[in-house]
């Protein structure tokens, strides 16, 4: 039974309430959270953490966009004039197809809108929240008031909240106060209701940036009741009517050819001296709006939500339109290493002392089930003890060893739980950055974990969070025995800097002597570098572990007065941890799929060359020979950062692996590869990967480990940080591009063939001088709308083919409108109307007796029309029947669309198929039934015809056939 709540007031001042109070009035636990019946309540109560009003797809809007076009405004004077002439059923097929269109395009455009303002929301900022005792990650419009909600450095805080845990919290609150530095924050209760924002101190605010740090806090208001709520409703729209550059191009093409269109209903009435008429008025109109692809932008936005889709079930997340466009071009995949081409569940392996050697750590994963073996100076490669091993606990190891395993447990915040949930069996998990997991579980296995240290009275004083610029993390504990100690670790080179002495077992030995001779110091880091080295050769990403006795100044505040230089200085260099990250199983042949498609993968990390190059190897990233110490394949960023662009671009070809990889280095290789007029997608999970992600082609952000900042400022988010998601995000970029080269090319070509043919038949001439139209009004409306538009939405959901990963990226100069698929369009519209404007000549004049009765344009008004109707109908049957199978010809640019290997695949596109065999179907009612075809359409049924039609459908398959043979024979 869930238990009952009360209404939150918004404007309560918690920022007066102690931690305790808080808990009561939000009837909430800062130890367990809320239990999932009681957050699910709530947030049918309180309704979802979102603005109102921010963003949404408006219908109305949408429906605008389908009647606010030039197709609409033409069909409608079509309209008007044909119901003023009395000419009824012309007037009711076209306001059937203005109906028909507006339904169709609005529900294409409304769901593509909802679906991505869907997979938007499925990448907007997670949140931390601890519910049911269990830390948990979930979508931060779930957050309901009450909640626990977690945060640390690089995440945007999702909901007010009042701060029950802090350790050196910084926000920025430039959003909400204008005060351009960030805030410290603390847990001090303020006794004035009406502080101001700026110096709630002890309060954070939704849509505020965590700089520094991490923290904890109580939900206080959520959505329109927190503080930005207030102030602004408009902070978090996203643009989603936002055209893509593909989107505009199509744009510009369409109001190239309503020009087009417009010439054509002058020529029409030049051909007639400009004489007006009923019938001449529509038939110009109804040429005019047969040159507009009347679903063309509709079809678009209808494959790309179906793209955006289908990457939504492969794990990614598409953030911007633009960036589909952009994945089909990629040359160059600028990817990271761990968790993206790892499996990131990192485990310590290998200790390496000075003076004790290395020792052997058994186990594997989150399980902390595992034994310590010394081995000495020589590596054993064996996963069994041997005769050369022993095993090793804290109370038979040196003091070094509890150091190192003290400095492993707490310079760390990653978490170990074991999950008592009878349906898991017990089951670990973990929380936190894969390294630091690595060296908790080892700190487990040493017997020595973290949560034993802190309940035996290690109390954390003071936190220097991990910062990429230095490469290190240190924190101050006060011990039982009430001394400090300083712990840190990270790269092994940015450690040997801090150090002054190293341990060696029990002693502490300077690395410099009396006459401050640094001889030592050289020796004891070539030494420490050498055994690095070894590590990393095998793959291990290889950590550094220091410590020192700290005596606190009298008066200093030791939570925000320490200087980090001063902290991490002076230390005792206490040993290497060597952690191993498998590569994940997908990533090799991803890798291989890459190469195979003509893309370059690149592999920027910050882990030591060594340890970059092994797992490189391993996922072929370089050659399994590379000699890493010589070859330009291989370099340390140091390297890569020192050389100027002129260097850069003088390198025959550009590092595959660049180790110890800062932001900045990323941003450089990106400029690299654009001043090669390459195309670039970056990877990244932190902050200061946000300026780098920017600046790539596409770029992309982990969704697990990444930032909520960095995901803001990607195009495409991963939900699984893997990188195959990558490669197939780029297949999908592909087929969606040539999908659209396909669908466009279908219609583009039916359009011309039924220009040429209305246009050539103008030279038709009956009895009165007037051109005997080849279709009627209401014919050309219908065709466009049966038997254009349905193939081509096929065709935009047409499976990739077999060579989409097998060919290189395309350039600039390979766009939409290429050459070749010009040229195709033009070719195949000019065949098919000459095999069908043929048929029309022959009925009318050989099979029939030629007459060209006056007045057969606007009805059948006796036996004299029996030749033009019949002949119309053969000219619709053969028009209708060649674009229906242009369809299948659209299927490949080049290959034969009626091999069997892609007609077995039939059931794999449905929508294709079924909207050719419909749009057979709907042809014959509309040359058979009585009355439809007389009145309206202007046809009789036929009999010996469709030896012709068949005939010229024979024709042009023998000749599409013969075309493409030739198209593979002499074009690159």
């Amino acid at each position: 039974m869930t238990k009952k709540i009360i209404d939150l007031q918004p404007e309560i001042p918690y920022h007066t309430y102690t931690v305790t109070e808080t808990e009561v009035e939000l009837k909430s636990s800062t130890i367990e959270g809320l239990t999932s019946d009681e957050a699910e309540v709530r947030l049918r109560r309180y309704g979802t953490n979102e603005l109102k009003g921010s963003g949404g797809v408006k219908w109305y809007l949408v429906l605008w966009r389908q009647i606010a076009n030039p197709l609409v405004v033409v069909l409608l004077i079509a309209n008007i004039l044909a119901f003023a002439t009395e000419q009824f059923a012309e007037g009711g097929v076209i306001l059937f197809i203005i109906i028909m269109n507006a339904t169709i395009g609005f529900y294409q455009d409304f769901s593509a809108e909802q679906t991505m303002e869907a997979l938007r929301n499925m990448s907007s900022p997670t949140a931390q929240v601890i519910r049911d005792e269990t830390r948990i990650v979930i979508p931060n419009n779930q957050v309901v008031p009450g909640d626990v909600l977690i945060f640390e450095d690089g995440d945007v805080i999702g909901a007010d909240c009042r701060l029950f845990e802090v350790f050196n919290l910084e926000t920025d609150e430039a959003l909400l106060t204008g005060e351009s530095l960030p805030v410290q924050k603390n847990l001090e209760l303020i006794k004035t209701a009406e502080e101001s924002l700026g110096d709630r101190l002890n309060m954070v605010f939704a849509s505020t940036t965590v700089v520094k740090g991490r923290a904890k806090g109580i939900v206080t208001g959520t959505g329109m009741g927190t503080q930005i709520g207030k102030i602004a409703t408009t902070l978090m729209n996203i643009d989603t009517n936002e055209l893509t550059p593909l989107q505009k191009r199509l744009n510009k093409m369409a109001y190239c050819i309503f020009v087009a269109a417009v010439v054509l209903v002058i020529v029409v009435f030049g051909v007639h001296k400009f004489r007006y008429s009923n019938e001449i008025a529509i038939y110009a109109i109804s040429v005019a709006i047969s040159m507009i692809p009347q679903g063309l932008v509709a079809i678009v936005t209808l494959t790309m939500a179906f793209g955006v889709s289908r990457m939504a079930k492969a794990k990614a997340i598409v953030r911007r339109l633009s960036s589909l466009e952009s994945l089909g071009a990629v040359t160059n995949i600028c990817s990271d290493k761990t968790g993206t081409l790892t499996q990131s569940k990192m485990v310590a392996v290998l200790m390496w002392f000075p003076g004790d050697g290395f020792y052997r750590i058994s186990g594997t994963g989150f399980v902390p089930e595992g034994e310590i073996f010394r081995q000495g100076e020589t590596i054993n490669g064996e996963t069994s003890t041997t005769q050369d091993e022993q095993v090793v606990t804290l109370d038979s190891g040196s003091d070094q060893l509890l150091r190192a395993i003290q400095a492993s447990a707490l310079c760390n915040m990653a978490e170990l739980r074991r999950n008592n949930h009878p349906e898991t069996h017990g089951e670990w998990t973990a929380i936190g950055d894969p390294t630091e997991i690595a060296l908790q579980v080892l700190a487990y296995k040493a017997g020595m974990p973290k949560p034993e240290l802190v309940e035996n009275g290690f109390r954390l004083v003071a936190e220097f969070p991990f910062d990429s610029s230095v490469k290190r993390m240190s924190v101050l504990y006060e011990t039982p025995s009430d001394e400090h100690l300083i712990f840190t670790k990270g790269a092994t080179e940015r450690i040997l800097g801090c150090c002054s002495h190293y341990r060696e077992g029990d002693a502490e030995i300077p690395l410099r002597n009396e006459k401050d001779d640094d001889s030592i110091q050289i020796e004891f880091e070539s030494v420490i570098m050498k055994r690095v080295d070894t590590l990393a050769e095998q793959g291990l990403r290889v950590l550094s572990l220091s410590y020192r006795k700290f005596q606190p100044t009298k008066g200093v505040d030791l939570v925000h007065g320490l200087n980090r230089d001063e902290v991490e200085s002076n230390l005792v260099f206490l040993g290497l941890v060597g952690i191993y990250d498998p590569p994940r199983a997908e990533s090799l042949p991803a890798v291989m799929k890459c190469y195979e498609a003509g893309i370059r993968v690149h592999m920027l990390t910050g882990d030591h060359p060594s340890t970059a190059a092994a797992i490189a190897k391993e996922v072929a990233i370089i050659p399994a020979d590379t000699d890493v110490k010589n070859s330009s394949m291989v370099m340390s960023a140091d390297k890569f950062d020192a050389m100027s662009d002129e260097e850069i671009d003088a390198l025959e070809e550009l590092p595959r692996v660049v180790a110890r990889c800062s932001p900045n280095t990323k941003v450089k290789m990106i400029a690299a590869l654009h001043r090669r007029n390459l195309f670039a997608a970056m990877t990244g999970d932190g902050v200061n990967d946000s300026p780098s992600l920017k600046a790539a082609n596409v770029g992309i952000a982990m969704g697990q480990s990444g930032s909520d900042v960095v995901k803001q400022a990607a195009d495409i988010v991963l939900t699984d940080d893997n990188f195959a998601t990558i490669v197939e995000a780029i297949a999908e970029g592909r087929r969606m591009f040539f999908n659209i080269q396909k669908f466009v090319q279908h219609l583009m070509s039916g359009n011309i063939a039924t220009i040429l043919v209305l246009v050539v038949a103008l030279a038709v001439k009956d009895e009165q001088g007037d051109s005997v139209f080849p279709l009627s009004a209401a014919a050309i409306l219908f065709m466009n709308l049966c038997y254009s538009s349905p193939p081509a939405i096929g065709l935009g959901l047409e499976p990739a083919s077999a060579t989409n990963m097998k060919e290189p990226p395309r350039t600039s100069k390979q766009g939409l409108f290429s050459f070749e698929v010009l040229m195709d369009m033009l070719v195949y519209g000019v065949v098919m109307a000459i095999l069908s404007f043929v048929p029309f000549i022959l009925v009318l004049f050989v099979f029939e007796d030629g007459q060209l009765g006056y007045k057969c344009n606007r009805g059948y008004y006796s036996e004299v029309c029996d030749g033009v109707f019949r002949a119309r109908a053969t000219c619709y049957a053969t028009l209708t029947f060649l674009i229906l199978s242009h369809a299948i010809n659209c299927r490949d640019i080049r290959q034969s669309g009626w091999q069997w290997s892609r007609l077995k695949t039939a059931h794999q596109n449905k929508t294709l198929w079924l909207s050719i065999i419909i749009g057979a179907m709907i042809l014959f009612p509309v040359i058979y039934v009585p009355g439809l075809n007389k009145n309206v359409f202007k046809h009789l049924g036929i009999s010996y015809e469709w030896g012709i039609v068949f005939a010229s459908l024979f024709i042009y398959t023998a000749f599409v056939e013969t075309y493409k043979f030739v198209k593979r024979r002499t074009m690159a």
